[in-house]
């Protein structure tokens, strides 16, 4: 049994539909998959497998037939495997953790599993940075990066999940002075590069702030203490050359993953200073779109300039407030979960080029509270803030207290397809889905569910 395992962890024996990353295969939210349900219908789709999981807001990963997840029990951070079609346990690897959250929100982790190469990579809410063989759960390496890097405590624990590219694990980490993004052998744990800091701000423009004044790095300066943001890294080709989108809490950096060397930065910033980024940028064609739901900070577009040393604006407007989910692209036009809280959500659709607002519904939730629903209390009947994943022309829908929906990508009008209350799952729902091999995967704070979506 333990040789099939190995077997199916093998990077040759990656499956078509498989989810190995945070926002999926494409790292966009976007499914190959075909031959799904093309509706919810009023009793939901079937249940595979549920399974008791402790606190966090780490979504699973799926490769080869083996699921992981990363939550927190007790005083404990466990990465654990299990079948992605049974829920039944394979391997499970645990290390203590004393993190709380200064805001009151859960204490577990919030970065999803990367697995690739037969390894599994995980950071943990106090940066803890694990990579575990697939096959067994053995510790392969380890680095404690909140203590080995100068990374001052950040808003919500560490919430950056790390990318590979090019032979590098690339983690947003937030390092004074200089160590904002470090990258990592992902085979050993060694470091490769660091950067983003004090050199690359001095003296850049502050994009959006009263005088457009420019930066003074300040180590002393609260202000300039935290740098780590909740965004992934997002790689991608631009004008022929291979670039790295950060985006840390003071804006955008953009890097050569190979050397880390910085080609620019852009300030993007709340005003605010309990503010953070949290959502991961979109990059398409020249194009960079960052967005935040703090201090209206609202979304900016940006065309990076043809040698690859900076970039002007396209667009800027309020149109769009993301929190902490990812809008998904699709003909050209964004779909959407604006706003910061409960009560302001709205579903939107924004053009890509131009920023118009094609058309938009109030999902607020207005007796939102910071509790989970009681049983037998009904849930809201709106989706509240949620997230997308984009499946064989539809998008998939879950909002924060657990509804679960489907709606056509239409710039003309709002086309709901399908929507189903699904049971278990009560606010806050916080995790986006994930679909792999024709099975939705759903996460609270407490349950994690493994639907049939084959058609």
């Amino acid at each position: 049994m333990r040789l099939l395992w190995i077997l199916l962890a093998l990077p040759s024996l990656l499956l078509a539909g498989d989810w190995p990353e945070f926002l999926g295969p494409t790292r966009d939210n976007v499914s190959t998959e075909k031959g799904l349900r093309a509706k919810l219908g009023a009793e939901g789709p079937p249940l595979l497998w549920e399974k008791r999981v402790g606190t966090g807001y780490s979504a699973p990963s799926v490769l080869g037939g083996v699921l992981v997840v990363h939550h927190r029990l007790g005083n404990e951070e466990v990465v654990e495997a299990c079948d992605a079609g049974t829920g039944v346990g394979l391997w499970e690897h645990k290390y203590p953790s004393h993190f709380t959250d200064p805001f009151g929100y859960n204490n577990g982790p919030r970065c999803s599993p990367l697995l690739a190469g037969g390894r599994c990579y995980t950071f943990g809410a106090e940066g803890v940075l694990l990579c575990l063989n697939l096959s067994d759960g053995k510790l392969l390496w380890r680095r404690d990066t909140g203590r080995e890097f100068e990374v001052p405590e950040a808003f919500f624990g560490v919430g950056s999940s790390p990318i590979l590219e090019d032979g590098r694990l690339i983690v947003i980490l937030g390092g004074q002075p200089n160590s904002g993004v470090v990258a990592f052998d992902p085979e050993t744990g060694r470091t490769l590069w660091e950067n983003v800091g004090a050199r690359t701000w001095e003296g850049q423009p502050m994009h959006g702030w009263p005088g457009e004044r420019l930066v003074h790095w300040s180590p002393a300066d609260p202000a300039f203490q935290k740098q780590a943001s909740y965004c992934t890294p997002v790689a991608a080709t631009v004008h022929g050359q291979r670039l790295v989108f950060c985006v840390t809490r003071q804006g955008l950096v953009v890097l050569d993953p190979k050397t880390g060397e910085h080609r620019f930065s852009y300030w993007f910033r709340s005003r605010a200073d309990a503010s953070v980024n949290a959502m991961t940028p979109v990059v398409e064609g020249d194009t960079v779109l960052i967005s935040s739901a703090y201090y209206r900070s609202g979304t900016v577009a940006l065309r990076v300039r043809p040698d690859c040393r900076g970039a002007d604006e396209v667009w800027r407007g309020l149109q769009l407030e993301m929190h902490w989910a990812r809008p998904v692209l699709v003909g050209g036009n964004l779909y959407g979960f604006s706003g910061r809280n409960e009560p302001d959500a709205r579903l939107r659709c924004v053009g890509w080029k131009d920023g118009t607002l094609r058309w938009e519904r109030d999902e607020g939730w207005p007796n939102a509270g910071h509790s989970k629903l009681q049983p037998g209390e009904a849930a809201p009947k709106v989706f509240g803030r949620g997230s997308f994943v984009l499946a064989e022309g539809r998008l998939i829908a879950l909002g924060e207290a657990g509804l679960l929906g489907l709606f056509a990508p239409n710039a003309e009008r709002l086309e709901e397809i399908d929507r189903w209350q699904v049971p278990r799952m009560g606010y806050p729902c916080w995790t986006g889905p994930v679909l792999a091999n024709r099975r939705l995967y759903l996460r609270s704070e407490e349950w994690l569910l493994c639907y049939d979506f084959a058609g």
